[in-house]
């Protein structure tokens, strides 16, 4: 490298010893310079030189990174040898462009004289611009003195206008408040002019004039004196429910340009006295404090009444539950009649509603506001009361009804009182169901309290190892008195008794299953043949006590709406059943005794026409069996089942029995018309016996004539039976038998050839009604037009075109049947 100190001299100081080049020189050069390459264009392909022409090159870095490498001698001279060409290359640029060079330096001391005249031409001016700044500068500050002296005489006349404007209304205000006395005053008016007196000193900014801040004084006191007597006229009109007074105070906090703060403001008093009196009614402390002045019977510091003194703390706390149920229906009316002026009245001028001067679309009303504080901090004391204090809890879950029985009330008043029409009503159902909500904790201990007492009751007299006891019947009394109490008790409230209801139906639910677990089942259950056997009288025992659990519950519900009968309908359903079960097998077995005598009618003979056949009055033995049976019944079954069969609703029993009766009347019936033979001498037997079945039926069983249809067709058949074929058609006694019975009986009239379903069919007689039982009218007579098919094909088998007279009149019975049938 070429030593600091010795500088190479610059190309433009040998200029002077180089002569200057031909053209043909300079061409020649130029030719060169651009047929030989540049030497940055060399060094910008090179891998070590390319680096200097970065513009981040680091000369650090690359030092170091050069001796680092172990050839830093060897790059040493490379860069020397690099500098010397650039420096040799740069000489025969600059000898390439001398003459240019040359030219560019003549400009050069042309555009230096060119600026020396600029230069001059430019003090010439700025001496002109100072001459005339100085001719300018005074008139300037007279115009600017006058201009600020025309403008202070015009802000003190403004303010002098004002003052003067200020004192006039002030003065008006005076005169206005001095003519009128304090309950006579002209609020609104006076209200006005305070409000335009307020924005005429804010404004013009009269602040700082003793006059005026003397008028100010007095306005302020003014304006006291005002807010005070419309929020007095306000408060009166909202206690005193007086839309007129809540009006004349809202406009004057509206002249005052204060309503919305004036609102906000008696809103939350409102709100303040409905949260506070919910505090005090449920605050252990102030019961304590009261309950103190009873001597012995006061709330101690845990909550528990002290000896002696539970009825006084009690009613104690009752009636603060009372004050603050009206201290709320208090509130809230206030206050909606409060909301019902702004949204009546209109600004005069704007008409717009006051209430949008205070409520934005989307925010809740003013008494949406109170109704959801108050009911905040009510669900909030009756928690803390549930959980802290155990008199509380006993008193509002022994006393729920009552409790509920206030809220309702309360909502009731407030809706009642707040139903007006073309206005919104203080309290909407969600409202309302927040504060039932509130007192839900103690509704789920009221209702677990009512089961629980139903249940222990059931529990005692139905205990597992008493199994073979039956409840004696004082007992069941107890338990259905205590459930009709539990009904009484909230029988005015809609939402609560069918709650009650549900916990009732369980308790019947539990009842049932006690009993049938108490039900005998057995042969003894079901002999019929001896007298009642222990196991019977037991079940029986069950039957009415079940009985009348059913019919005195039923009878209590009657008198309730139908929604709250239908809550109980499927437990008293399983009662029913259960004391069903309970005597049912014995009344099957009752009637199939019953029905084995009936069917002995087939052993008898009613063909025969025979003259002593006629004279014989005696009863047949079957029937006379049957009679026997059903007096034994009475004795030893009926009498015992039906106790209360007086009484004017129908027992399970009586129905039982009822049931039994018509079931007989009508097997009797049918096994009637299947006789066949008939003679006369027969049917005269067979009236004999319809006879004697109706009284014993009606004298052991139960009274025929309550029987109804099943009555009224053994009525009927007595006379059908005598009855000419031809007469059939047109009897009226028709109508009170089943088309069945008349069909089977007239196989009795007809040809042996015309045989009847059971003889077709090779039945037996049991084995047939068994049949009957299970099939229809509609297939009953499409069995009986089998063998009239049959019989018509014999008959013209035959030849013969003549019927029997039964024939015509069976299908003609039949196709009426269809016809209903199909109807």
């Amino acid at each position: 490298m070429a030593s600091p100190g010795i500088l190479p001299s610059s190309p433009l100081q040998k200029l002077g010893t180089f002569k200057s080049p031909s053209a043909a020189d300079t061409a020649a050069s130029s030719a060169d310079a651009s047929s030989s390459p540049s030497p940055l264009e060399a060094f910008a392909s090179d891998p070590i030189f390319s680096a200097f022409l970065s513009p981040e090159f680091d000369s650090v870095r690359f030092s170091s990174q050069a001796l680092s490498s172990g050839s830093a001698a060897a790059l040493a001279e490379s860069l020397q040898d690099a500098i010397r060409l650039l420096q040799s290359h740069l000489r025969k640029e600059v000898l390439s462009r001398h003459p240019a060079l040359l030219a560019q330096l003549a400009s050069l001391r042309s555009s230096e004289s060119s600026l020396a005249a600029v230069r001059s031409g430019v003090e010439s001016l700025q001496s002109s611009l100072r001459r005339s700044r100085l001719d300018l500068a005074e008139p300037r500050q007279v115009v600017r003195a006058h201009t600020i002296q025309l403008s202070n005489l015009h802000a003190a006349a403004d303010l002098l206008a004002s003052a003067a404007r200020l004192l006039r209304l002030s003065r008006r205000l005076r005169d206005l408040v001095s003519s009128g006395t304090p309950d006579r005053l002209d609020l609104s008016k006076a209200a006005e002019m305070h409000h335009e007196i307020e924005l005429l000193y804010q404004e013009r900014g009269l602040s700082g004039i003793s006059v005026v801040e003397d008028e100010i004084r007095w306005l302020s006191e003014i304006g006291s004196r005002l807010r005070t007597e419309a929020m007095k006229t306000i408060e009166r009109g909202m206690d005193e429910s007086n839309q007129n007074d809540i009006w004349c105070g809202l406009q004057v906090f509206y002249n005052l340009g204060e309503l919305r703060s004036a609102v906000d403001t008696i809103v939350s008093k409102y709100k303040g006295i409905g949260v506070k009196s919910v505090g005090t009614a449920l605050d252990m402390k102030a019961i304590s404090t009261s309950s103190a002045g009873f001597g012995p019977g006061g709330v101690q510091r845990s909550g528990t009444p002290q000896i002696g003194g539970g009825k006084r703390a009690t009613d104690a706390l009752w009636e603060r539950m009372g004050k603050c149920m009206d201290e709320l229906h208090k509130v809230v009316t206030a206050v909606w009649h409060l909301q019902t002026v702004l949204s009546k009245k209109k600004v005069p001028f704007t008409q717009v509603l006051f209430l949008n001067e205070v409520w934005q679309e989307g925010d809740p009303l003013l008494t949406e506001r109170v109704w959801e504080a108050l009911v905040k901090t009510f669900a909030s004391q009756i928690k803390s009361a549930f959980t802290a204090s155990s008199f509380v809890k006993e008193a509002f879950t022994h006393g729920y009804p009552k409790l509920f029985s206030m809220i309702e009330n309360l909502l009731e008043r407030i809706s009642r009182n707040t139903n007006v029409k073309g206005v919104l009503p203080a309290l909407n159902p969600e409202g309302k169901e927040q504060l039932v909500a509130a007192i839900n904790i103690f509704q789920t201990a009221f209702l677990a309290l009512c089961l629980s007492r139903l249940s222990d009751n059931v529990n005692s007299i139905f205990a597992v190892s008493n199994r073979g006891s039956i409840p004696s019947k004082e007992q069941i009394s107890r338990i259905i008195l205590r459930i009709q109490e539990e009904i009484e008790v909230v029988r005015m409230h809609g939402h609560l008794i069918l709650l009650v209801l549900h916990e009732v139906g369980k308790v019947l639910l539990l009842l049932a299953e006690r009993a049938e677990y108490q039900i005998s089942t057995g042969p003894e259950a079901c002999q019929v043949t001896g007298p009642a056997t222990a196991a019977q009288i037991k079940n029986f025992s069950l039957c009415l006590h079940l009985q009348e659990i059913h019919a005195r519950v039923s009878h209590t519900t009657s008198s309730l709406p139908a929604i709250a009968s239908d809550v109980l309908s499927p437990s008293l359903g399983v009662i029913y059943g259960v004391a069903c079960d309970s005597v049912t097998s014995l009344f099957k077995a009752m009637l199939d005794q019953l029905e084995s005598y009936i069917l002995q009618i087939h052993e008898q003979d009613y063909g025969s026409a025979g003259i002593d056949s006629m004279l014989d009055n005696n009863a047949t033995g079957y029937m006379d069996g049957l009679q026997k049976c059903s007096l034994h019944f009475r004795n030893e079954f009926l009498s015992k089942l039906l106790l209360s069969s007086g009484s004017h609703s129908e027992t399970i029993c009586t129905m039982l029995a009822r049931r039994m009766a018509s079931r007989i009347l009508i097997f009797f019936i049918r096994h009637a018309s299947l006789l066949r033979p008939l003679s006369e001498s027969g049917k005269l037997k067979l009236a004999r016996d319809m006879a004697e079945l109706e009284h014993a039926v009606g004298q052991n069983l139960f009274p025929v004539e309550q029987l109804g249809a099943p009555y009224r067709a053994l009525r009927a058949f007595r006379p059908i039976i005598f009855l000419e074929t031809d007469q059939l058609a047109g009897s009226p006694l028709l109508k009170d038998l089943p088309p069945s019975v008349i069909l089977h009986h007239l196989y009795s009239r007809a040809p042996d050839e015309l045989q009847s379903p059971l003889q077709s069919n090779q039945l037996t007689p049991k084995k047939y009604s068994i049949w009957l039982d299970s099939h229809g009218e509609d297939q009953i007579w499409k069995g009986i037009k089998a063998t009239l098919d049959d019989y018509e094909r014999k008959v013209r088998a035959r030849g013969d075109e003549e019927f029997s007279p039964v024939y015509p009149l069976m299908l003609q019975i039949g196709s009426s049947l269809v016809e209903n049938t199909s109807q």
